[in-house]
């Protein structure tokens, strides 16, 4: 696929400018303590990381949501959280990001999912997970879609973020697709495997490469078994293109009624994958929003996930990082 012209990225990033994108889907706090190894515990074969410092950032759903807003899009962001602290927490840093947030609050003894990635010297030691990920109650699933049913008349696009961490029910994506096809709405899926069957007529789907393997039920070992995988999955989804994204190798768009199309990995330095499916997904939502055809949408989306991956921990790309990046693969 060819490289996106800077003027024509240019026109596309000031129309991406306040447009308005539904993100639902699950939210979860992304807590990362940081530090560095000296010494093997006595306990145990394991290191002691002495702890320097500590951050928090909104997740999953919400890392989608931050994303559209760093773009200078407009993001409203339905998901569910617990009656705890790291809600709380959430809330005040959505505010923080700009992003407007009508999240629902779980029944008792859900708490909010929360991930702790402990990180010493750039590596990732371990994570820890607390979270239930059961389906939420049909209560919360009607509250849900109160909220998408009163935004999606003026909204130009939505956005699925499935962690499979219990929002994403059958019942709920299944009302989601057969509204926005009503609008003639675009909707973006990042998804999981186990709920693909759930996700028919959607817009786009971006599973990455291990995603597009097991929904396929084939190895991609080379690119004739990429675009084997990939088109047994457009049909499978019948929708109307599938982004597969490929780390390093960058990306490949399959379309409906086209030849498959490869884009090349954007990343001066690859320091931290955490959240770029995020990025990815919320470039391209607003993108088409804005009016871009999913090709260049694509190739806009392979230069923010680029930029990400170049950071430390939960990050978002804004829009003169994207253009910078833009230009200088026209440059190359």
């Amino acid at each position: 696929m060819r490289p996106l012209a800077p003027t024509r990225a240019r026109k596309l990033l000031a129309a991406m400018r306040g447009r308005p994108l539904i993100v639902v889907g699950d939210v979860m706090l992304d807590e990362f303590v940081w530090g560095k190894v000296a010494r093997i515990s006595p306990e145990a074969p394991v290191p002691v990381v002495e702890v320097s410092r500590e951050s928090r950032h909104v997740g999953g759903a919400g890392n989608v949501a931050r994303n559209v807003r760093a773009l200078r899009g407009d993001a409203l962001l339905l998901g569910v959280v617990g009656r705890d602290a790291a809600a709380q927490r959430i809330r005040e840093e959505l505010e923080i990001s700009g992003v407007r947030s009508a999240l629902v609050n779980a029944d008792d003894g859900r708490p909010t999912t929360v991930k702790t990635r402990i990180i010493a010297h750039q590596q990732q030691i371990v994570r820890t997970d607390r979270e239930r990920a059961e389906p939420v109650s049909r209560a919360i699933e009607d509250e849900l879609l109160a909220h998408i049913v009163e935004a999606l008349p003026r909204a130009g696009g939505v956005v699925v973020s499935d962690y499979q961490k219990g929002v994403i029910t059958p019942r709920l994506m299944r009302a989601i697709v057969a509204a926005a096809r009503r609008r003639h709405v675009p909707l973006l899926v990042d998804p999981k495997v186990r709920h693909f069957a759930l996700y028919r007529h959607a817009t786009v789907v971006t599973p990455n490469q291990a995603e597009a393997e097991q929904a396929a039920g084939m190895r991609i070992r080379d690119e004739d078994d990429l675009v084997a995988a990939g088109q047994k999955l457009l049909k499978l989804l019948a929708c109307e293109a599938l982004l597969v994204t490929r780390g390093e190798q960058g990306m490949s768009l399959f379309c409906r009624g086209q030849r498959p199309a490869h884009v090349a990995a954007f990343a001066r330095e690859v320091y931290d994958v955490t959240g770029a499916g995020d990025t990815v997904i919320a470039t391209l939502a607003l993108a088409l929003a804005a009016g871009a055809r999913i090709p260049d949408a694509a190739v806009l989306a392979n230069c923010a996930a680029g930029v990400v991956v170049g950071k430390l921990g939960t990050a978002t790309a804004s829009q003169d990082e994207v253009l910078a990046a833009v230009e200088e693969v026209a440059a190359r």
